[in-house]
């Protein structure tokens, strides 16, 4: 198991390694001069000289892919030298020195994503730190819909085999599977939010912390999470209960199940003892894959909710190119993407030893 785990990790850190690469370069060859970017095109030639000295534009690609890389690494190495663009300045890292040398310093630290284009002086890290939480809150509950819906759904399906609830069953599952969740999110927001508002009391837009009507302190408002949590589990909870429906159907026709029948066991306590468990290994997979999706996936949907999630920022970052925040949010996806896929390999192992040997 520890052969099998290490080897997950390797290959993490693999992929990891590729989408730095292909994000850098991606972002380093599109048209435009980043300097005026930060300054609205603004024609100084002092001041973008500046500028692309601070942020090392003015140095080879080569060149600008190793600082990328420096300070992305947790363990980096960084110049004395005020006047070098990996000068070690407590302003822009947080670090703890390993060595020192001559001229240099190895030191440890958290990774750096650079500094906002357009937020004056506000780190991406600190940006993504504002706003991830919320898009997090947003997947969680989302996923969790799916899973508890989606497993229920699933079995009582397969249960119900061939009746008229498993057809509706199955046609709502296809129709939630087709429509796009922007769709969906502006259907929810008008009739939930508006037509029924007098009924469901939810708002066709807001976050999970709002300042109150009289400029009060900031408060939790659980109600915004209705609409754009059910919202985001609709596809993943059409694909649950698809999933859990087949493969229970596979599981039940094994012989080991029908010796369990022959025995005078229920349904009840053949799914819950010896077929949930098999039957489940599929929908594992598919959940872990579609947690991470929401992460990137919510953009959509928290944007139409005016959610302040890390999709939203995203869509603002793209509206005014600010290329470190774009960046540094893709690469934080990615990152839990990754982590989400080992977490739920390590799982899918321990459930059935057989993967391990793949």
């Amino acid at each position: 198991m520890v052969n099998y785990i290490l080897h997950k990790i390797g290959y993490a850190f693999l992929t990891l390694y590729g989408v730095i690469t292909v994000i850098f370069f991606l972002f380093n060859v599109l048209p435009g001069d980043p300097s005026r970017m930060m300054l609205d095109q603004q024609e100084d030639s002092a001041q973008l000289q500046n500028i692309r000295k601070k942020y090392g534009f003015d140095q080879p690609i080569s060149k600008q892919y190793f600082y990328y890389l420096n300070d992305l690494s947790p363990i980096s190495i960084h110049s004395k030298n005020p006047k070098d663009f990996t000068f070690l300045s407590s302003s822009k890292y947080k670090y703890q020195k390993i060595v020192g040398f001559k001229n240099y310093v190895l030191v440890l630290k958290y990774p750096y994503l650079r500094k906002s284009f357009q937020k004056t002086d506000k780190n991406v890290s600190e940006i993504i730190s504002e706003t991830l939480p919320n898009t997090a809150v947003l997947a969680v509950s989302a996923i969790l819909i799916a899973i508890f819906l989606g497993v229920l759904f699933g079995i009582l399906s397969a249960i119900y085999k061939d009746t008229f609830f498993d057809r509706v069953i199955s046609v709502l599952s296809t129709l939630g599977m087709s429509v796009p969740s922007f769709f969906s999110a502006i259907l929810f927001a008008w009739f939930f939010g508006f037509v029924l508002h007098k009924y469901t009391h939810l708002n066709m837009t807001g976050s999970l912390y709002e300042v109150g009507d009289f400029g009060e302190k900031i408060a939790i408002q659980w109600k915004n999470l209705v609409l754009p949590a059910i919202v985001l589990g609709i596809r993943p909870l059409a694909v649950v209960i698809q999933l859990m429906r087949n493969s229970l159907l596979e599981v039940l026709n094994q012989d080991y199940i029908r010796t369990a029948k022959a025995k005078g066991l229920t349904t009840y306590k053949i799914i819950k003892t010896h077929a949930l468990k098999n039957a489940l290994n599929p929908v594992v997979t598919a959940v872990s894959g579609w947690f991470a999706s929401m992460l990137a996936g919510a953009v959509f949907v928290e944007y139409i909710f005016n959610w302040n999630g890390l999709g939203k920022e995203i869509v603002n970052a793209l509206n005014t190119l600010d290329l470190p925040v774009i960046m540094g949010s893709v690469l934080v996806i990615a990152f839990m993407f990754i982590l989400i896929n080992i977490l739920v390999d390590i799982i899918y192992g321990m459930l059935d030893p057989k993967v391990r040997l793949t």
